[in-house]
Order: C-alpha cells, then structure tokens, then sequence
C-alpha cells in the first residue's frame, strides 16, 4: 500500500513539475504508474488532492532534518544568519524551484495550487520561530508582537525573494560566497531596523 503511493507520487511529481498541473492527467498518470483509474481514486479523491500530497512531500523534502537545530548561534547576529541559509537552501533546491515555477505560472487557472502550498504553513512556522527569537533578543518596548510578526515575514522575503529570482533565471545564479555575504548582509540589516523600530505617530 505505502509503496504503491510513493510510486503513483513519484509519477505526479515528475508529470507535474515537468509538464504543469493542467496537462497532467489523471489517465496518463495512472499510465505511468501502471494501475487503473480505479486503484488511483482509491488512494486519491481528485488531482487537487494529488497535487496537495506532492506538494506535502517536497516541502517534507527540503526542510531540515528533524535533527538539525534550526535556532543556533552565540549571537542573534549568528542565530539568524544559520536560519538564513537554511531557509536560502531549501528555497534554492532544484524541487522548490520547479515547483514555485509551476505555482506562479499555472496558479491564476489553478487556484488550488496556491491553497495547496499555504496549506503546509511553512512560512507560518517560520514567521512563528522568528517572532519568538526576536521577543527574547530585542530590547525595545516600541517592538510589540504584531510588529514582530511583520518583521519576521520580511526576514523571509529578504532573504529569499532575489535569491529565488535569480535561481528562476531572471539574472545569473548566486555563488554559495555570494549566498553568504547576501544571509549576512540580510541579517545585519534586519537586526538594525528591528532595534530602531518607531510606532508610527
């Protein structure tokens, strides 16, 4: 039974990713993976749930390892810089790449492709892990707990979002010397706009 699922996600993921969510289909599919419609629909009620359990997978894939410390570091200067690349790494990873391609591309159609991806709360973890890092390392009555959720949400797309697209192709990729100056560069910024932070007037 486990073995029959991983064989059938392993024909979505390489169908969806190398041609798209809306020329997959369920015949072809089960073509490849050698079983009847019948069997497929046993397992899963519709593509968007398929979808749903492919994305599950690569997101499980690339995060770290269950026994890797996401938080450390004798500074928050070092803690957040360690996050940073772990987080660069997974962002970076030839899956994630090809599956923020085919979301972004094919998510206007396919609005369950986007429901699929923020179903697995990865951001929301993340934003949770550094909102609590900066509460313990940030001394500043002005920087409330909304106001370091939101921070925590631009650390992500800081450190992420040119990375991701140069990654996509949109200018040569980075060099892991480049990747860290780029983690380190990121976390100096941040720290500093955190510990200056002003409610507005």
């Amino acid at each position: 039974m486990l073995a029959l699922n991983e064989r059938i996600l392993d024909v979505a993921t390489e169908l969806f990713l190398a041609q798209g969510y809306g020329l997959t289909t369920i015949e072809a599919l089960a073509r490849r993976a050698g079983i009847s419609k019948r069997t497929f629909y046993h397992r899963f009620a519709d593509k968007a749930v398929l979808f749903g359990a492919v994305v599950h997978r690569i997101v499980e894939r690339i995060r770290p390892a269950p026994d890797v410390p996401l938080l450390e570091g004798a500074t928050p200067h070092e803690v957040l810089k360690r996050l940073a690349r772990l987080i660069m790494h997974a962002a970076l990873s030839p899956p994630a790449i090809a599956l923020h391609r085919l979301i972004v591309g094919e998510s206007a159609r396919f609005p369950e492709l986007a429901r699929a991806m923020n179903a697995e709360g990865a951001s929301r973890e993340a934003i949770e892990l550094i909102s609590g890092l900066l509460a313990r390392a940030i001394d500043n009555p002005e920087f409330t707990a909304p106001a370091r959720q939101f921070a925590a949400l631009q650390f992500l797309q800081l450190v992420v979002v040119v990375p991701q697209r140069r990654a996509l192709g949109f200018d040569r990729p980075m060099s892991e010397a480049e990747l860290e100056a780029w983690a380190d560069s990121s976390v100096r910024l941040f720290l500093n706009g955190c510990r200056g932070w002003r409610r507005s007037p």
